[in-house]
C-alpha cells in the first residue's frame, strides 16, 4: 500500500464506502481506477455494491487484501471474514479472481478481470494473498501533512434568521445559475426526485442509493474533469453519515468543486426524524479540514449569491444552506433507469 500512497495519483479515503464511490465517480467520468483496501473493509462496501454499483451498472475494480484466507495463519478478527470473503462477494454478483504471484500470470488476470467488467459492467475483486507486493518507502509525516493544515477558509456568512425555503424553493432557484457544462450530483431520497421533477437533464445524476456517497462520486468526477464545474447537492443526514469524505475533500483540493448541503435537520424520505445536525456546524468543519472557502446561508438570494461566487472563485467549496423540512405532494421518481442515468452522465461526461 505504501507504493500506492507515494503515486501522486493515490487518493487515500478514510473508509471504503468512500473509496468506491470515488471510482464510481472517476467511471462517470471516463476513468479508470481501482479500490485497494483490505477484506476486512468488506462488509463496509456492501451497501455501494448492492445500492450505487449494482443499479448503476459501474463496473469496480477491487484489490481486497485476504486476510484469513483458508489454510492460513492469521489473527482472530480476520478468520470469519477469511472464510467467507468469496461467498459475500458472489452475494453481490462480484466474480472473485485470486491474483497470482507470479509477474507474468498477474498480468494475465488483471486484464482478465478488465475484461468482465467491460462486458458485464459489473466490478470483479482480485484477492490478493499477504506479501505479494513490496512495500515501499514512506514518505515523511510531515510531507503527507503539510498541504492539510496551510489552508486558511474563507467563510461568508450570509444567514437572515428568517423562515427558511422548502427544498424544492431552493433547487428551483439556483437551477438557472447552473453551467451548461456542470456535472451535477443529487444526494439520494427527494433532493434526487425534486431536481428531476424540477428539470431532467443529461448533466443530471440522481442518486437512488448508497445514502452518504453524493460528496465522493462529486470528488471523483472533480479529480477526473477539473476544467468542468461539479456541484453536489448533499442532504444534512447524508453529509453525517459520511463526514469523513469533507476530509478527503479538504486533502484533495479540488478547485472545481461546490458541495451545497441543503439541511433541514430531518431524514425526509423515512419519516421525517431529526438527524441531529442542528449541533454540528458544517461550516466550521469544512474550515478545519481545508476548504477555501464556506458558506452559510438560509434565504434563496443568499443560496444563489453564494453558488455564483463560488463558480467564479477557486474551491472547493462548501454551501451550507437551511432549508425547512418536507416535500411537494405527489413527488414523482425519475422515469430513467439508474443504469441509463448512468450511461448518459458518463456520455455527458465524456463527449
Amino acid at each position: 500500500m505504501q507504493l500506492l500512497a507515494n503515486d501522486d495519483r493515490y487518493v487515500a479515503a478514510t473508509i471504503e464506502t468512500e473509496a468506491i464511490s470515488l471510482a464510481a465517480g472517476a467511471w462517470l467520468a471516463g476513468k479508470r481506477s481501482a479500490v485497494f483496501c483490505q477484506n476486512s473493509g468488506l462488509g463496509n462496501l456492501i451497501n455501494p455494491l448492492s445500492s450505487l454499483n449494482n443499479p448503476f451498472s459501474i463496473p469496480s475494480l477491487l484489490v481486497l487484501g485476504w486476510r484469513g484466507a483458508p489454510g492460513t495463519d492469521d489473527e482472530p478478527q480476520h478468520l470469519l471474514m477469511g472464510k467467507t470473503t468469496r461467498e459475500m462477494l458472489a452475494l453481490m454478483d462480484v466474480e472473485s479472481l485470486i491474483l497470482p504471484t507470479d509477474r507474468e500470470a498477474m498480468h494475465r488476470c488483471v486484464i482478465k478481470a478488465a475484461n468482465i467488467m467491460e462486458v458485464t459492467g459489473k466490478p470483479v475483486a482480485l484477492l490478493v494473498h499477504p506479501n505479494s507486493f513490496s512495500t515501499g518507502t514512506k514518505k515523511s509525516d510531515l510531507e503527507q501533512k503539510e498541504s492539510a493544515y496551510s489552508q486558511k477558509t474563507d467563510i461568508f456568512d450570509q444567514k437572515k434568521k428568517l423562515t427558511p425555503p422548502a427544498r424544492f424553493e431552493a433547487l428551483k432557484s439556483i437551477l438557472p445559475d447552473l453551467p451548461e457544462n456542470a456535472a451535477v450530483i443529487a444526494t439520494t431520497g427527494k433532493c434526487g426526485r425534486e431536481l428531476f421533477t424540477l428539470s431532467d437533464r443529461p448533466q443530471h445524476f440522481y442518486m437512488v442509493g448508497s445514502m452518504g456517497s453524493a460528496s465522493a462520486i462529486g470528488l471523483g468526477v472533480s479529480l477526473c474533469q477539473q476544467n468542468r464545474p461539479v456541484v453536489v447537492l448533499d442532504g444534512d443526514g447524508a453529509a453525517l453519515m459520511r463526514l469523513g469524505t469533507m476530509a478527503t475533500i479538504g486533502a484533495e483540493a479540488p478547485q472545481n468543486l461546490i458541495h451545497v448541503i441543503l439541511d433541514n435537520g430531518a431524514h425526509d424520505s423515512t419519516g421525517g426524524q431529526p438527524t441531529g445536525s442542528q449541533n454540528v456546524d458544517f461550516v466550521q468543519i469544512a474550515s478545519a479540514v481545508g476548504y477555501q472557502a464556506a458558506h452559510r446561508c438560509d434565504t434563496l438570494s443568499g443560496l444563489q449569491s453564494a453558488l455564483k461566487d463560488a463558480l467564479n472563485g477557486k474551491g472547493p467549496h462548501l454551501i451550507h444552506m437551511a432549508i425547512r423540512p418536507g416535500s411537494v405532494n405527489d413527488l414523482g421518481r425519475p422515469t430513467l433507469s439508474p443504469t441509463d442515468v448512468a450511461k448518459r452522465f458518463r456520455q455527458f461526461l465524456t463527449t
